[in-house]
């Protein structure tokens, strides 16, 4: 059997080290042991102080031996996987108080974005677009901390984070898509049988990829482990990666993206100030799924003045030339929009968060050098989550903190060989089989990762039961892919969590 340590008491913002419990192997001694800090914390969140409980560190992921002729069955532990998990003190009833199992995407991100920004405790302080703060950075209260309404769980993915592979394993046997959900569903299974929390309500939250993976894990913990969620919510969703692939002659990412392009340009003052960001989105959606979508699909078809017409339309939706929307045959990339609409000024915009805005070295260029959104928020989460976790949650680590990953690459896909990844049915099944599942999507307008309208497409072409589409709620948000480093989207998203997960935990 395990062994198990007794944990101690501890006063509110003091720390226990413990090594909790060791993985079943051959020799007790030959056993990898996880390694966690427990620490007490307090946050103030509007007039109420929350006492809680972090537990910090890595938990041994062991698969089952099938014993061969002369061997012995047991366990064989294949990685260490790193999670921070917060309690709230106090008697809460298990069966009531839900927990929320939280992962970003990648592939190769750690679970510092919805951990710092959006869900936990403390959240980091960087500024907005326009306004960034410069290092050294810092931490705040977070008094939006879903920690009011859920335990929460935040998990790194096999070589991200802390989390590392036990010696003499392959690293790359954890970078793909269905063993990357096999490896996190099973974490989840362990945590919630050694936390004791099956007849709790069960959430996951994913953000980016973490939406691929949410997806994924809806029917892998439903089918392999019996493990039925009460809600899912995903924040920037992807969940067929055919609505972001500019392939030639594959024209469905031109008609989504375009919706984005003309917030884009509202929000860089290319389209002037009378039209509100509504009315710019409910025109720019109506031409994508309309003129612009039956243009694509005629081709050379078009006549000449038809043509002109649309890219004249395409152009005052986006803030491009006309002339440049016609030599890219109606059809612009989203690396040369990105490239193009602020060209004059010398600027580019970003893809995570099209808010943002970047300066190259090459303004004649095609595409830009670095997605200014992306450096934005880099440093101040790096930063962060590396102060955080050794001086205010006790665990320490010589290991690089991998914050975005590289290592994982190449990710293994081979589950859809010749075809796009798709997930969207998966979640459907899920919805199907368990009727009681909960969906919240959240898309931020100024998202060119995850564009709204092509979360919007998917979910249009979910096939889902009419009796289940109340089971979906939508919400969207004036910022970008990480919609919370922008304070009015935190709030209001934190308002929308906060009613979806009420929502999704109630009985009968």
């Amino acid at each position: 059997m395990s062994d198990e340590h007794e944990k101690q008491a501890a006063e509110p913002g003091t720390e226990v080290k413990v090594k909790v419990r060791t993985a079943e192997g051959d020799r007790p001694e030959d056993r990898p042991q996880d390694e966690v800090s427990v620490t007490r914390h307090r946050v103030t969140v509007g007039d109420r102080e929350l006492a809680y409980t972090v537990t910090a560190g890595t938990m041994v992921l062991a698969e089952e031996k099938h014993a061969k002729e002369g061997e012995s069955e047991g366990v064989k532990p294949r990685a260490r996987v790193f999670f921070v998990a917060y309690a709230l003190d106090g008697e809460h009833d298990p069966r009531t108080r839900p927990v929320t199992f939280s992962f970003n995407g990648g592939p190769g991100s750690s679970s510092v974005w919805l951990h710092l920004g959006l869900l936990g405790p403390r959240r980091v302080v960087m500024g907005d677009a326009g306004a960034l703060t410069g290092p050294p950075y810092d931490l705040t209260d977070n008094e939006f901390t879903l920690l009011t309404h859920s335990d929460l769980v935040f998990i790194d993915p096999v070589s991200t984070g802390y989390s590392r592979v036990e010696e003499g394993e392959k690293p790359g046997d954890f970078h793909g898509f269905q063993k990357d959900i096999e490896s996190v569903g099973d974490f989840i299974r362990l945590w919630t049988s050694r936390a004791g929390r099956w007849l709790s309500p069960k959430f996951l939250i994913g953000e980016s990829y973490g939406t691929t993976r949410a997806a994924g894990l809806s029917g892998y913990l439903q089918e392999r482990h019996g493990l039925f969620l009460n809600g899912i919510m995903l924040i920037s969703s992807i969940l067929d990666f055919s609505t972001v692939d500019f392939t030639p002659g594959h024209d469905l990412p031109y008609i989504v993206h375009l919706p984005t392009a003309a917030a884009t340009a509202w929000c860089h003052g290319k389209l002037g100030s009378e039209r509100s960001l509504a009315d710019v989105l409910r025109e720019a959606e109506a031409f994508a799924d309309g003129d612009y979508a039956r243009a694509l699909h005629l081709g050379p078809r078009l006549s000449e003045e038809e043509q002109r017409a649309v890219a004249e339309r395409y152009a005052a939706l986006t803030g491009l030339d006309v002339a440049f929307v016609l030599r890219n045959n109606l059809r612009v990339t989203l690396a040369r929009f990105c490239k193009e609409l602020l060209r004059e000024e010398g600027r580019t915009v970003g893809r995570l968060d099209s808010r943002f805005t970047g300066l190259d070295r090459d303004s004649g260029g095609e595409a830009n050098e670095y997605d200014p959104s992306m450096s934005a928020i880099l440093g101040p989460y790096t930063a962060a989550m590396n102060h955080y976790v050794r001086a205010e949650l006790g665990f320490e680590s010589d290991l690089p903190y991998e914050i975005l990953t590289m290592r994982v690459r190449p990710w293994s896909y081979k589950e859809f060989e010749n075809k796009h990844v798709r997930v969207s049915d998966t979640l459907r099944r899920a919805m199907h089989q368990n009727e009681h599942l909960k969906v919240l999507v959240a898309s931020g307008y100024f998202d060119f990762a995850t564009p709204y309208h092509a979360t919007r497409h998917t979910l249009d072409h979910l096939s889902l039961d009419p009796s289940l589409r109340g089971n979906v709620r939508e919400v969207f948000y004036e910022a970008g892919h990480m919609m919370y480093v922008h304070r009015p989207s935190l709030e209001r998203q934190y308002a929308d969590l906060t009613a979806f997960v009420e929502w999704g935990a109630a009985r009968g």
